[in-house]
C-alpha cells in the first residue's frame, strides 16, 4: 500500500497516510479538523508486508527472520548449472 502525503492548508500541519490505491483522498486536517487538507505530489512510499524475498533481503543479523518461521539450511547449489565447467587442479 502506498504511503501519500498531505498538508493542511489551514494550520500547515504535514501528514502521512497509509492507503489503498483506490481509496478516496483524505480531506480533513487530524490537527486543527478543518476540511483543509491537500495531497502533496511527490514519490509514493510503500510498504511490503507478509513473508517474501523483500522480507529478508535488506536486513542483517537476528532480524532477516521477522515473520518468525524457522529458517531452512540453504540448499548448495552447483558451482557449475548444466555441466559447463571443468574443475582444475
Amino acid at each position: 500500500m502506498p504511503i501519500y502525503e498531505y498538508q493542511c492548508q489551514a494550520c500547515g500541519h504535514a501528514h502521512e497516510a497509509l492507503q489503498k490505491l483506490n481509496a478516496e483522498p483524505l480531506t480533513v486536517c487530524p490537527a486543527c479538523s478543518q476540511p483543509e487538507l491537500m495531497k502533496k505530489i511527490s514519490a509514493a512510499g510503500f510498504r511490503l508486508k507478509g513473508s517474501g524475498w523483500y522480507e529478508t533481503d535488506f536486513k542483517s543479523g537476528a532480524k532477516k527472520n521477522v515473520a518468525g518461521e524457522a529458517s531452512a539450511p540453504a540448499a548448495t547449489a552447483p558451482s557449475c548449472p548444466g555441466g559447463g565447467c571443468t574443475k582444475s587442479h
